[in-house]
């Protein structure tokens, strides 16, 4: 395996280089004159490459091109093994988990996938991830009493186990690599069992070259390319002068997304779309004023009009949603949010001692490098100097979406608009991520997901509906996730805006992109196509 550091790697840290020098400036070359491989562009930059660190739909999508998981969800909602070589066994109270392994499985490294390899990334995962909510406090202890068995142990039933085991958080890496760092960050290479090699990595390039042992089907494509650019404009540009062949639909600005729509109508280029998966959403301060007072969260809340900022700001390419639960976990068309309805926004504000000169004042926070975020703000701005101006003033401050996410934990966003993307396809994976605590005060999260989203907002009865839904199966178990819905809905923490499909744009000569279930585009199905 040796062969796959040497002389390739120099050949594509040079590519890289190359890259960046030619692309980010948009120049004019092909990318065809220095590279074999597919090149795919999104906006901003991946951090790292370590899944403890992955936090973004953009470090996800590398590590799912690197990584393997234990088993993938299929269309149908039914667990198929990956890594695993056949379907996890409990056992009659289960609390025990067995699951056997491949054999035949390598890491990029060369060694050998095992039972122990496992063992060591979710025990890693567990001690150091930043996403360790996602395994809660599920596991007692983990086995692995021969190389080709793995056995989870269970502190008590769990109905999300089998999501988690799908999870790309627990994408499986070499502990003879990663034995010194252990317990640390390991941010600039990744050795897993995936189908490509990360050939070299900086925050704005990654190289991946196909994986020459691995253990099932071929890559359809020589290599990708994975470049950041800078913001929306360049990145459009890039795409449409032919520089790039992939362009992925996150953070880019939706009036390119129309003009986009109509170039695949026009058949200049093609389309692939994932089912709609991502949620944005402003998350409100709720342990501050003035969003202490639940009145005055639900007075913001019919003061957005959904329709309108849809169409004003996604020409009707999002859809509103009044939930936190993507529609495809549901079993009617139950939209639980308020409507927009300003009569009766005005008469709450009223009641409580605003308009007639007295303007609450709302400070809404954007990640200034996300386009449709700033775009949100202006919109819902207007629309209250428009309509209640005497009773309420936004004031929108942008800032970079890195900057935003450090300081959520820090309560320094009285509102900010964000999105959130599920790590794996299931609902719990929506919804514990805002609104799970593990040490409240009343209404107040003081340890929890709940703070790390910028919340801070807190609910015995949602606490204990999470316990019982692990206990249930099926329909019984999606009922108790619509009534941790209905009861945020009330308590209005958070404010659901539209949901989006993760979608990507390619040149003709390029496939029709294809997604997993959980919207991360499947960089081994795409391929040239030979004109």
């Amino acid at each position: 395996m040796k062969k796959l550091f040497t002389n390739k790697r120099v050949k594509k840290s040079f590519s890289s280089a190359f890259i960046l020098l030619i692309l980010l400036p948009l120049g004019a070359c092909s990318n065809d004159s220095f590279t074999d491989n597919i090149i795919i562009a999104s906006s901003g930059k991946i951090e790292s490459a370590d899944p403890a660190v992955a936090n973004t739909l953009k470090s996800l999508q590398l590590l799912n091109a690197l990584g393997d998981t234990l088993y993938e969800i299929n269309d149908e909602g039914l667990l198929v093994p990956q890594l695993a070589s056949s379907l996890p066994k409990f056992s009659k109270d289960q609390l025990r988990i067995e699951i056997e392994l491949r054999e035949d499985v390598f890491f990029h490294d060369g060694t050998v996938f095992n039972s122990e390899a496992m063992k060591f990334t979710i025990e890693r995962f567990q001690r150091i991830g930043r996403n360790s909510y996602i395994l809660g406090d599920n596991i007692k202890s983990i086995e692995a009493p021969r190389s080709n068995l793995l056995i989870i142990n269970l502190k008590k039933p769990s109905s999300s186990i089998n999501g988690l085991l799908t999870s790309i958080y627990l994408t499986p890496i070499s502990p003879t690599f990663y034995k010194n760092h252990s317990d640390e960050y390991l941010n600039q290479t990744f050795i897993g069992t995936g189908e490509y090699i990360l050939e070299s990595f900086t925050n704005e390039v990654q190289v991946l070259e196909p994986n020459p042992n691995y253990w099932g089907q071929e890559v359809k494509n020589n290599g990708i390319d994975f470049v950041w650019f800078g913001n929306s404009a360049s990145l459009y540009g890039a795409f449409t002068s032919k520089q790039v062949d992939v362009l992925l639909s996150n953070s880019i600005d939706d009036s390119q997304r129309n003009m986009l729509k109509n170039l695949t109508l026009n058949g200049f280029i093609k389309e692939g779309s994932s089912i709609p998966n991502e949620i944005s959403f402003v998350a409100l301060r709720t342990n501050q004023k003035p969003f202490d007072n639940q009145r005055i969260r639900l007075a913001l809340a019919l003061s957005l009009n959904r329709s309108f900022i849809s169409e004003k700001v996604s020409y009707g390419l999002r859809d509103p949603i009044q939930s936190l639960l993507p529609p495809i976990f549901k079993t009617n068309d139950l939209n639980p949010w308020p409507e927009y309805n300003p009569v009766e926004a005005r008469k709450i504000l009223t009641d409580e001692g605003f308009c007639d000169g007295n303007q609450l004042i709302v400070p809404l926070y954007y990640r200034s490098n996300v386009e449709t975020d700033k775009l949100i703000a202006l919109t819902w701005q207007q629309q209250i100097n428009e309509t209640m101006s005497d009773c309420m003033v936004i004031n929108i401050s942008g800032i970079e979406s890195t900057t935003i996410y450090k300081n959520l934990s820090e309560g320094l966003y009285p509102a900010v608009i964000l999105d959130w993307t599920a790590q794996y396809s299931d609902p719990i994976a929506y919804l514990a991520p805002l609104l799970s605590c593990e040490e409240y005060l009343d209404e107040y999260c003081l340890k929890g997901e709940s703070v790390f989203s910028g919340s801070f907002w807190a609910s015995s009865q949602v606490e204990r509906l999470f316990q019982e839904s692990e206990e249930l199966q099926g329909e019984e178990r999606i009922i108790e996730f619509i009534k941790i819905d209905k009861i945020t809905s009330e308590a209005i923490p958070y404010i659901p805006i539209w949901i989006s499909s993760q979608k990507a744009w390619v040149q003709t000569n390029i496939s029709i992109p294809k997604f997993n279930n959980s919207g991360l585009i499947l960089m081994s199905e795409l391929e040239k196509i030979e004109d």
